[in-house]
């Protein structure tokens, strides 16, 4: 009955709980926002595997550090940076972290429609990989996992303008790179 209960609180009221060793207050928290934490880890790193790790890792870091959170209004877009930044980390780690996971057709299809859209993924991939990682992760934010500016600004401690301005160079970039795609 308790769950059902903590359902219907609010984010900052549960942040207050859990902060107060409320685990059940901290699973509820946690669960709002669990699917797009490793939504959002899947889009960045493109793999499942890796996106379940930062998915756990942003747990166990939400819950040693959410006494720290200032705002506990603010805790979704906390959570988000910690994501970003869990994924900034494995990221590093990698030697090829330039590839998509994105949707190719089935092996089944028309062969010839199999080839272009190996090319065209490997020509944005290598387009991407001229962006600067700044404009880069901007892309991939909006463009790909969808955040709006105001939350990308929120997760790479900037401004809106800034992620407008990366936003539309690199969509301009990319533009030229992928003209022949179009």
């Amino acid at each position: 009955m308790r769950t059902a209960e903590l359902s219907e609180v609010e984010d900052a009221t549960l942040v207050t709980m859990a902060t107060a060793g409320d685990h059940e207050a901290f699973e509820t928290l946690l669960g709002r926002y669990k699917h797009r934490i490793y939504l959002m880890a899947l889009r960045i790193l493109g793999s499942p595997a890796d996106a379940e790790d930062v998915a756990q890792e942003v747990s166990v870091t939400a819950w040693r550090n959410l006494a720290e959170l200032t705002d506990p209004a603010a805790v979704r877009t906390w959570l988000f940076r910690v994501t970003h930044r869990q994924c900034l980390a494995v990221l590093k780690t990698r030697r090829n972290h330039e590839q998509l996971d994105l949707d190719l057709p089935a092996p089944t299809a028309d062969p010839q429609r199999v080839v272009e859209a190996e090319a065209g993924v490997h020509a944005l991939s290598l387009a991407l990989t001229r962006l600067s990682s700044n404009q880069r992760r901007t892309w991939l934010l909006a463009e790909v996992h969808g955040l709006p500016h105001l939350e990308i600004a929120r997760l790479s401690g900037g401004t809106e303008e800034a992620v407008r301005s990366r936003l539309q160079r690199a969509r301009g970039t990319l533009a030229h790179a992928m003209r022949a795609w179009r």
